[in-house]
């Protein structure tokens, strides 16, 4: 046994040691569990950021924590952290790479003033995470409103209904203003859909209560959360204001399961049996009832506890049969029926909650007599094994107690086994030991006023009072701007201990770390019981099933890919060669291994523009060089339940902030809000402004196809007008934008608005369509691009323009040339390749005003809602550190959240609140 956490259970009766003259099969599953966790550590990542939501024209400030292992060591696998904006469409709209010193670093994402609000995620992830599965990713969903632009704010409310067996969806939108009117009378055209593609278009004008209805069928059956109505509404100006609107839920239907402890029920034993309710959205739902038998007598009853969840206790009788009768939260009914009890069979009852100190543990089985045989319980957390004990062959019951502060804090996964090693019950177990680290944050006064300097100092203790030393990370808030619910708030606790480490989409993980009392260390057990473990199943180990190490840890960034021949037959020891002439001439090389494979490491600058060039040991460059994709498939939003369909809930405040601070920002010259602020600079010189564009269009139209040459169009429009727009299709992004084109309102087609007929239809002459180089006239080709993928449209009006297009240009022409993914960009020639490869990214410094100078401008008003961010604070070694900065203009109660890891695994938080008065 190589392993070195075994704790040898006293047992009451029949648990004994572990025999070491004999290897059983579970000693050799938990040896395959040892190499595997040596061999193969799984990182975690978790992110901190300064605030739970924000608006366009912010900047979102993170923290990153990446550990290994069950103890939570700051991790020394990986230098390269990849951090990913995600919008609803799970297109990746910025990225960036950060360099990782002792498992840490920082970074940040600057919201352009133009970004479509909506749902959007942020996902963060190393190489050797993309081992496991995307679901070990970091992945948080978060709000971002738009209150800058001109717009209009929506909510919505959906009911459901069945019409001749069709699933029909009826949505009503309400529309007011910024300032909060009704917007009434207004023209809004709407399309509906889902996975990106339109399926209902239609129009209507908004009622006395500016509201339209809208009916249509569900457009996803059978699933949720992929499904969305895009609408255009036209203000007084004739300016148009799009939203684009989640459809969450497509019915009202609750679905129940039923989870009994360990895993099944077994006549004759009393078991306790878990339920978890969840409606179409996601989301926890009310329900009551009771448990009958097979002659309706009435055995248990049940409801809710917390969020959806609850238990009963039940003790099933042979030959007879349980349902429940269950009572929704809207009145209707319905029966489901339990799993059916097996004759024979263990139950493995774990006590979480009478002893603060202990585990309880009781192990019954039923219909074996004499011949129970013997039975192995294993627990393991993190690859590593903490309990092993056997219970001795002919016994029906054993029990034990374990002491909580033998086990590490966090989710701790209990297996019962046959002498055979087949697992035959689980249960997961929270553990939550009083092991924080104790963070005092004190600070010289209890109120201040506006503007006042503020000196905060900490002092990090571990449980044993020795001083702590790590990383740690600050925000300040002010919440009269940011209301928080601490409940749903993202903690590096509930990530790091609870949801990193168990399947399904877990709603409001910080209640269980906030306030911990009683109640919430039940609901807590109750969640465990409900949710399964994902780091490995024991069949894999059995079946030796060792996972493939596809990804290696990066140290520095790469450069990498494979060498083939024009038949795809691998070149080994071919020779590539890396070039740059940016900032100076630079070149190395290297040989390709037995599989043709290559790689180059190093600390490049960012989009610094490289040449890669490949022979053949013979010499021969008539190869194809084919580099890595280093982007792993955006799969679903696994927390699909977290997305608001109504972004303006509670935010209302924070929006009216966000607009006074962008034009106090105009007024004042303050910030970069370049993108607007083009229009208004009478300080840039028109030619200046012409130049900045031409080299803007040059750049998106590199690789464009147009017959005319690169950029020689009637208009051009380049990706950073529609970066971040979060259009579904192009028809949202482009409608009253493109000069002389209309969209048809049916079919969302564009014509020339002086578009000749076609004699032979009698219908308007199309527009041709010419995507990287390959013309269409079929619009959904079109359409279906994804529109965050494209580098820049050329529209082609005039006869000038259209005439080397011959015939099938008399309807004008749109040229789109996509973005060359990832940097990598091929030449014509095959032996050559050209790449823009992602550098380190250098956080932005957080600016704090220093107020205390007797030369700072005071007229200029201070609305900021993060007062203050400081994402590397570091004890000194007798575990103090300290900060200061200036409070905003603002009064209220301003909150402080510290965060961090010392140096042994162990986590912290803490929250603090002053007045400003």
């Amino acid at each position: 046994m190589k392993y070195k956490h075994i704790i040898f259970i006293v047992a009451f009766s029949a648990i004994s040691r572990i025999a070491f003259s004999q290897v059983s099969p579970t000693d050799k599953l938990l040896d395959a569990l040892y190499t595997q966790s040596k061999s193969n550590p799984f990182e975690k990542v978790y992110l901190q950021f300064d605030k739970p939501y924000y608006g366009a024209g912010d900047t979102i400030w993170f923290k990153a924590y990446t550990v290994v292992g069950a103890k939570h060591r700051l991790s020394a696998i990986s230098n390269v952290l990849n951090v990913e904006l995600i919008n609803y469409h799970n297109t990746i709209i910025k990225a960036i790479k950060l360099s990782l010193n002792e498992g840490t670093g920082y970074g940040d994402f600057a919201l352009p003033d133009t970004l479509a609000e909506g749902n959007y995620r942020i996902r963060a992830y190393t190489n050797w995470m993309r081992n496991s599965a995307n679901e070990y990713f970091f992945d948080k969903t978060i709000s971002i409103i738009n209150a800058i632009t001109p717009n209009a704010i929506t909510h919505t409310t959906y009911s459901y209904k069945t019409v001749n067996g069709i699933e029909m969806v009826d949505a009503a939108i309400t529309y007011t203003s910024q300032q909060g009117n009704l917007l009434i009378g207004k023209e809004v055209t709407y399309a509906i859909g889902s996975n990106l593609k339109k399926s209902i278009r239609g129009k209507a004008i908004t009622d006395e209560k500016g509201q339209i209805l809208v009916s249509f069928p569900n457009p996803t059956p059978g699933t949720s959360g992929t499904g969305e109505i895009n609408t255009t509404i036209v203000l007084d100006n004739q300016k148009r204001a799009r939203q684009s609107i989640g459809i969450k839920a497509t019915d009202s239907k609750v679905d129940v399961q039923f989870f009994p402890e360990s895993g099944s029920l077994i006549n004759g034993i009393t078991s306790k049996v878990a339920f978890k309710a969840t409606g179409s959205d996601g989301l926890g739902a009310n329900i009551k009832g009771a448990i009958v038998d097979d002659q309706d007598n009435e055995i248990a009853t049940f409801n809710t506890n917390h969020l959806g969840m609850g238990n009963f206790m039940i003790k099933p009788i042979a030959g007879k049969s349980y349902k429940a009768n269950i009572t929704y939260a809207d009145g209707s009914t319905g029966k489901i029926n339990l799993p059916k009890a097996q004759d024979a069979g263990y139950v493995m009852a774990i006590d979480n909650q009478s002893d603060s100190s202990n585990l309880k543990i009781n192990i019954s089985c039923a219909g074996y007599g004499a011949q129970a045989g013997a039975v192995t319980l294993v627990a393991q957390s993190g690859g590593e094994v903490y309990l092993q004990g056997n219970g001795r062959p002919g016994k029906n019951s054993f029990s034990a107690v374990i002491p909580k502060n033998k086990l590490p804090s966090g989710i701790v996964q209990f297996t019962l086994f046959t002498d055979s090693g087949e697992p035959i019950n689980e249960r997961l177990v929270f553990v939550q030991n009083p092991d924080q680290l104790n963070i005092n944050i004190s600070a010289e006064k209890k109120i201040y006023a506006p503007r006042q300097h503020v000196k905060i100092n900490l002092d990090i203790k571990d449980t044993e009072n020795t001083s702590a030393q790590g990383s740690f990370s600050v925000a300040v808030l002010d919440e009269s701007k940011i209301a928080v619910d601490e409940n749903t708030e993202n903690s590096i606790l509930a990530n790091l201990l609870l949801t990193s480490d168990i399947k399904g989409y877990v709603e409001q993980p910080n209640y269980y770390f906030t306030n911990t009392s009683a109640q919430t260390i039940a609901d807590l057990d109750i969640l465990m019981l409900t949710q399964g473990y994902r780091r490995f199943e024991w069949k894999q180990l059995s079946d030796n099933n060792v996972p493939v190490i596809k990804y290696r840890p990066e140290k520095a960034i790469a450069i990498a890919g494979q060498i083939k021949k024009k038949g795809g037959k691998p070149v080994p020891n071919g020779k590539v060669t890396l070039m740059s002439n940016s900032n100076g001439f630079f070149a190395t090389d290297t040989l390709t291994d037995t599989d043709g494979r290559f790689a180059f490491n190093g600390d490049f600058p960012d989009s610094v523009r490289f040449t890669i060039k490949a022979v053949t040991a013979d010499g021969d460059d008539n190869v194809d060089i084919v580099l890595d994709n280093n982007v792993p498939f955006v799969s679903l939003n696994k927390n699909l339940a977290d997305e608001q369909v109504n972004l303006y809930n509670g935010l209302e405040q924070y929006a009216a902030i966000s607009r006074n601070k962008y034009n106090d920002d105009l007024k004042f010259h303050l910030g970069d809000h370049s993108i607007l602020l083009k229009s208004v600079n009478v300080n840039a010189g028109v030619s200046a402004i012409r130049k900045e564009r031409e080299l803007m269009i040059k750049k998106a139209t590199e690789f464009s196809s147009n017959l005319n040459g690169k950029g020689s169009a009637d208009q051009v429009v380049t990706a950073d007008q529609l970066e971040g727009k979060g259009c579904a299709t192009i028809y949202d992004c482009l409608e009253g934008v493109l000069v002389g084109v209309i969209f048809d309102s049916t079919t969302g087609k564009p014509y020339l608005f002086n578009s000749p007929v076609n004699p032979q239809t009698m219908v308007k002459w199309p527009m041709l369509f010419v995507i990287d180089g390959i013309t269409t006239l079929d619009f959904s080709e079109v359409e279906n691009q994804n529109i965050d993928d494209i580098s820049s449209i050329e529209v082609l009006r005039s006869g000038g323009k259209t005439a080397i297009y011959g015939s099938q240009g008399a309807g004008g022409v749109m040229i789109i040339t996509l973005k060359h993914g990832n940097g990598f960009i091929a030449d014509s020639k095959s032996d050559a390749s050209y790449m823009q490869p992602k550098g380190f990214y250098k956080s932005r410094q957080f600016y704090s005003p220093g107020y205390g100078h007797p030369q700072v401008v005071t007229q200029i008003p201070d609305l900021r809602s993060t007062i203050y961010w400081k994402p590397d604070v570091k004890p000194d070694n007798k575990g103090k550190a300290s900060f200061d900065f200036f409070n905003a203009d603002d009064k209220g109660t301003y909150r402080i959240v510290v965060e961090g890891i010392d140096y042994n695994g162990k986590l912290g938080r803490q929250v603090y609140r002053y007045k400003v008065d």
